[in-house]
């Protein structure tokens, strides 16, 4: 029993393990499934965000691709796709992009850098090296950049081992040294590569080669050349020819004319406009080509959408240099860069004519300039007049081919003016259809067809220009050189009947006419058309006139209601206030002789000493506004008083500015030292808004008025000098410039909400912003106006061609240069003043004559002010010598008691 009930256990022992084993390899298993599920749903998120991404990516891609169908001139479109397919490695799209592209801008050094090492990786596994040559070209066309040539060359070092690939490893380093041996700053890293180069392929036939090589360079002024001289002594085994030494002294003389020039580009920020046209002022006085050249395009190649630099670069090659190559070349680079230029356009079109091109190149330049997208109606007419011209000097007029080509020509642009122009305009830009009388003089001279002539004519008429009396004589010479009197006749009886600016010179040259031509009875009646035709003129002149004198009468009796009613509305509101006015003026000079007893000290007694008089009232600046107070001595013997050089006057604060004296040792403490803080309060304890700031030396002035419109709690605070208003009468002079600011524009229409920070990343895509100011109010709220200062006007001209018209957060701006209207200083101490009737400016306070100033005596006492020497009724009064009737200064003399009787007595 105990032997069976041993086992039982034994039994139940291992059962029981082997089921708490089963529970742990099935725990383990559910452990690993819930491991195993987990991984899995990691990587399926992962692959939900990442095809996420994906279609964000893919849908961003779309929106650039149909933006650019329908703009493809947007040139930060095309940069924003290719860096998103280059990231998403979608390489034949990417491939495309770079393509489309390339064909409307030049590209940057950067972007081609880019598709070159892209396209070179590439061709590791596709060995097609003359794909990347081709690259090449094109990418040393845009621009002249060293670092492409470098890569160029290199890149071609690869290709050694091919058939002649030495010779063309040679050829791209000659041009290379040719394109950019003349930089001053990176030609030197080309030279440096070229003499690598033949060094690797070193034999004794190359020696001379590296000997040259070295003596090239060193008779070209380059940065660092006492580097390469010192090289070159060690290379030569035989020392340095004296020849080489000569062109290398010549080579540091001229190095040392560019060194300021080429410092000044060091230290000066991009776009660096004026320092390089200052560096090619000063090559063109050189008169080296070569370096000309290269200076123009280093400045191009940091400045490629200023059109002036384009227009400046391609008429110095046009008048200069001349070669066919170069000068086509650079026009096309020009258009390119700078596509909505007519200008470039133009001259391109004269420089095609001028070499030579063919008749399709001509036409395919010309419809480009037409789809480049001007910025104004008259250039599609200058543009058009350029065409045609090139199409009339190509004309044989014995022949009909040509003929018909130009005739079609005018006739296309006349449709593309009515259409294309006015439908985006909103205007012709040919107002006195100059195309159709350039078409109709040359079908009267060339082609002897006054009847189109005539007809072309009748068209402009049409047109609004049969009131014009230049448009008629215009037509009237025509008709004179290549026509008959009869048409001639015929012209000038209209232009009579129809100008209205000048009808007299019309009539006059009508009568003229007759008297050399027409019969009697033509003069006769020539006389009487003119005549009546001025008699209607005459009385229509004189309503419109009666009718512009009946405007004005009603305008002044509306000005003189409008000013009555305002005389009404004052007198009205000074009775109320006047039982106020006292009182509230007794006040403020009790506050005053406070704050004077406090910080003064001294105080001036006329009468009761406890009332300071309005003499020495403060003015808002802190000084006196008549005279120094008695006593008053600065730093001498009150050296508890304001030093006015020492501090600055604060205003425009908030009246429910808390704990001012706080505010204002928090914003002025980075100035200097404090010495004192100094708020002004009414006598019931409230803020003014103004206060006083002494610092403990002078040079803490010029800190604090740098911080004048510093915004606290909302308000732009006021900084400004404490001066004499007597001594500097013209002390508070307008900090901004009022004259016309080239390099600066005027924004209105802006949002309330736009801040500076906002709107300088709007503008500095057009140039370097210097600084954007935000016009407020005195109580800081913003007037939707701003001024954004520019490096330079051109970048202030681009600027406004590009954002005027622009939205801003719903908001259509304008923008133009500024221009601010002057400002009235008319009222100033020392202004020159208007002469005629206009009055003197009474000495009263800046709010006229106060009740408590009105005179209390009757109107027939009175004494009215008399210059100088002379008196009443041409006599002086009472027999008094005419000296006695007035002082000096043309004042009334003092009246005793007695002369008061008299007056009174004679009323």
């Amino acid at each position: 029993m105990a032997a069976s009930s041993n086992a039982e256990q034994t039994q139940l022992q291992d059962m029981e393990e082997e089921d708490a084993g089963m529970e742990e390899r099935e725990m383990e298993s559910d452990e690993e499934e819930e491991e195993g599920m987990g991984v899995e749903n990691s990587d399926e998120d992962e692959e939900d965000d990442s095809s996420e991404d994906e279609k964000e990516n893919e849908a961003e891609i779309q929106r650039l691709e149909e933006q650019l169908s329908i703009n493809a001139f947007d040139y930060n479109c095309h940069v924003d796709l290719i860096k998103l397919l280059k990231q998403e490695g979608e390489l034949f799209r990417l491939r495309k992009a770079r393509q489309k592209m390339s064909e409307l801008f030049p590209l940057t050094e950067e972007i081609w850098l880019d598709w070159l090492k892209d396209e070179i990786r590439l061709t590791e596994e596709e060995p097609n090296r003359e794909k990347v040559y081709e690259l090449f070209e094109r990418a040393v066309k845009d621009y002249i950049c060293p670092d492409i040539w470098l890569e160029y060359a290199q890149y071609s070092i690869g290709g050694m081992g091919s058939p002649g690939g030495i010779d063309r490893v040679r050829s791209i380093f000659e041009r290379a040294v040719t394109a950019v041996g003349l930089h001053m700053t990176k030609g030197q890293m080309v030279w440096e590569a070229y003499r690598e180069f033949e060094n690797a392929i070193l034999s004794t036939t190359q020696l001379e080669r590296i000997h040259t090589l070295f003596r090239r360079q060193l008779a070209i002024p380059l940065m660092d050349m006492e580097g390469t001289y010192a090289e070159y002594e060690e290379w030569s085994e035989h020392g340095v020819p004296e020849t080489v030494v000569h062109q290398y002294k010549k080579a540091v003389q001229q190095m040392e004319k560019c060194k300021p020039f080429e410092e000044a580009l060091m230290v000066a920020e991009t776009p660096k406009l004026a320092e390089y046209q200052a560096y090619i002022d000063f090559e063109l006085k050189e008169g080296d080509p070569a370096r000309i050249q290269i200076t123009f395009e280093r400045a191009l190649s940091e400045n490629c959408l200023v059109p002036d630099m384009w227009a400046k670069y391609t008429t110095y090659l046009d008048r200069q240099l001349k070669f066919k190559d170069l000068v086509l070349s650079t026009h096309e680079r020009a258009v390119r860069n700078c596509p909505w230029t007519m200008g470039l356009w133009k001259s391109y079109l004269l420089a095609l004519e001028r070499h030579g091109a063919d008749h399709q190149t001509v036409s395919d330049v010309f419809e480009k300039a037409l789809n480049a997208g001007f910025i104004q109606a008259t250039d599609y007419v200058e543009i058009w007049q350029a065409y045609l011209d090139y199409l009339r000097r190509r004309v044989d007029f014995k022949s009909s081919k040509e003929l018909e080509e130009l005739r079609a020509a005018f006739s296309r642009s006349l449709d593309y003016m009515k259409h294309d122009v006015e439908e985006r305009f909103g205007e012709s830009g040919d107002p006195s259809c100059i195309i159709m009388q350039i078409w109709a003089r040359i079908e009267a001279l060339h082609c002897k067809n006054m009847q189109k002539a005539r007809e072309l004519w009748d068209s402009i008429m049409t047109k609004g220009n049969a009131k014009y009396a230049n448009m008629w004589l215009e037509y009237y010479n025509l008709e004179r050189s290549y026509g008959d009197s009869i048409h001639c006749r015929k012209a000038l009886h209209r232009a009579v009947q129809c100008t209205s600016d000048y009808p007299e010179h019309v009539c006059e040259v009508l009568l003229s006419f007759e008297r050399v031509e027409g019969s009697l009875e033509d003069w006769d009646f020539a006389v009487q058309k003119t005549e009546t035709r001025l008699n209607r003129i005459n009385e229509q002149r004189a309503k419109a006139a009666e009718k512009e004198a009946n405007l004005a009468r009603q305008e002044d009796e509306r000005a003189e209601q409008r000013r009555k009613a305002k005389v009404e509305k004052k007198a009205q509101k000074k009775v109320q206030k006047g039982t106020r006015a006292g009182e509230k003026r007794k006040a403020e000079q009790d506050d005053y002789q406070d704050e004077w007893n406090e910080d003064a000290g001294p105080k001036r007694h006329r009468g009761n000493a406890d009332q300071p008089t309005d003499e020495y009232m403060e003015t808002e600046t802190g000084l006196f506004g008549k005279a120094t107070p008695p006593g008053y001595k600065q730093n001498e013997d009150n050296p508890e008083l304001r030093n006015d050089n020492s501090s600055v006057f604060v205003s425009n604060l908030a009246y429910t500015l808390e704990e001012p004296e706080a505010k204002l040792r928090t914003l002025f403490e980075t100035c200097g030292p404090i010495k004192q803080i100094r708020p002004i309060f009414t006598g019931k304890g409230s803020f003014r808004g103004y206060g006083y700031i002494q610092f403990e030396s002078p040079v803490s002035v010029p800190e604090a008025l740098k911080l004048d419109r510093r915004d606290v709690e909302g308000r732009p605070v006021f900084v400004s000098p404490c001066v004499d208003k007597n001594k500097n009468p013209d002390f508070k002079v307008f900090k901004y410039n009022t004259m016309m600011e080239k390099h600066k524009i005027f924004i209105s229409g802006l949002p309330f909400s736009c801040t500076k920070e906002q709107l300088a990343e709007i503008s500095k895509n057009h140039g370097t912003v210097k600084e954007v100011r935000l016009v407020t109010y005195r109580s800081g709220k913003p007037k939707g106006l701003a001024y954004v200062e520019f490096a330079d006007e051109t970048q202030a001209s681009q600027a406004v061609l590009k954002m005027d018209g622009i939205e801003v957060e719903g908001n259509k701006i304008s923008v133009a240069i500024s221009n601010p209207p002057r400002r009235n200083t008319i009222d100033k101490p020392g202004s020159s003043r208007p002469t005629g009737d206009a009055m003197p400016r009474q000495v009263y306070g800046a709010r006229g004559k106060g009740r408590t100033q009105l005179s209390m005596l009757p109107r027939s006492l009175h004494r009215q002010s008399v210059p100088a020497g002379k008196v009443e009724n041409g006599s002086a009064a009472d027999g008094e010598p005419a000296s006695a009737a007035g002082n000096a200064a043309g004042e009334p003399k003092q009246l005793s008691n007695s002369d008061f009787a008299k007056m009174l007595l004679n009323m």
